[in-house]
């Protein structure tokens, strides 16, 4: 298998930045990083057969922007960490791939997160209730729980659980399904975990052993369904990733004043973010 590469779509919180009617420093920046679009990711590699495939994790309200900045030509799946509008909101979009590809899009989330998605996109699960017929999306539910690996094109996804405030939602530990195949160079193992405000005992031994690590850090105060930047550095260190980055951050954090006071092994994400690369 060729090199794995990871891309971060965007790094910011649910309303984005710069954020609607602020003019606070943040959201008045120049510093391209400062200028964060609704969370995701994506990964990009090339199976053993030669085929290009791309996986994303969830789908933005600006996924259609993201795609296009980034030249995503293809879906080979999705993998949702949970349905909140910040996060599913782009799923609309992905019918664009499917008349690409001429193929259905494989999706893949927990139960909760699954009937939301047919709930609110009832015009794509039931389809055959619409009053006209329309280009609408081709996808496939599967269900996923935490823990129980999933293989796709030589990669294994282990939905890994944490909570975001009350709610359980899942991040995703990513290795390459036979360990043999591993490279120098790989981003991997590596682990995707937005949205968490606590990180539950069973799930502390599955993020041991990371190259990479991307944390939630919504901001410097408190806040009851994410973790706070100190709270995200605390958990960063006792992980012990060989580079850990902070996503999901809001109009709080200034990139440039924030980024040299980290630790030398956490970083801020930023989109467009890519760790890891393809041959061109």
């Amino acid at each position: 298998m060729l090199p794995v590469r990871f891309t971060i779509l965007g790094s910011g919180t649910s309303a984005g930045v710069p954020v609607i009617g602020c003019d606070c420093e943040v959201c008045t920046s120049t510093d391209p990083r400062d200028r964060r679009t609704r969370s995701g990711a994506c990964v990009e590699f090339v199976d053993e057969r030669g085929q290009q495939r791309v996986i994303l994790i969830d789908t933005s309200p600006d996924l259609r922007y993201q795609a296009l900045r980034h030249r995503l030509q293809r879906c080979d799946a999705i993998l949702f960490t949970h349905h909140h509008v910040d996060h599913v909101f782009g799923l609309d979009e992905v019918r664009r791939f499917n008349a690409v590809m001429q193929q259905p899009i494989n999706i893949y989330a927990e139960s909760h997160t699954l009937d939301n998605l047919k709930r609110v996109y009832q015009h794509i699960f039931e389809s055959h209730k619409n009053v006209n017929a329309s280009f609408v999306a081709t996808l496939i539910p599967n269900l996923i729980g935490p823990e129980t690996p999933l293989e796709l094109h030589g990669l294994r996804f282990t939905p890994l659980r944490v909570m975001h405030g009350r709610l359980p939602i899942v991040g995703f530990r990513i290795d390459r399904a036979d360990p043999s195949a591993a490279r120098a160079d790989d981003p991997l193992p590596l682990a995707y975990c937005t949205d968490v405000s606590a990180i539950p005992p069973e799930t502390w031994p599955a993020l041991l052993g990371l190259k990479t690590l991307f944390l939630d850090a919504l901001r410097y105060r408190h806040h009851p369904t994410h973790f706070t930047v100190d709270q995200a550095i605390d958990a960063a260190e006792r992980i012990g990733a060989e580079q850990t980055y902070l996503v999901h951050m809001t109009h709080d954090i200034l990139h440039g004043e924030l980024e040299p006071r980290l630790p030398g092994t956490i970083r801020l994400s930023y989109d467009g973010l890519q760790v890891g690369e393809l041959p061109q």
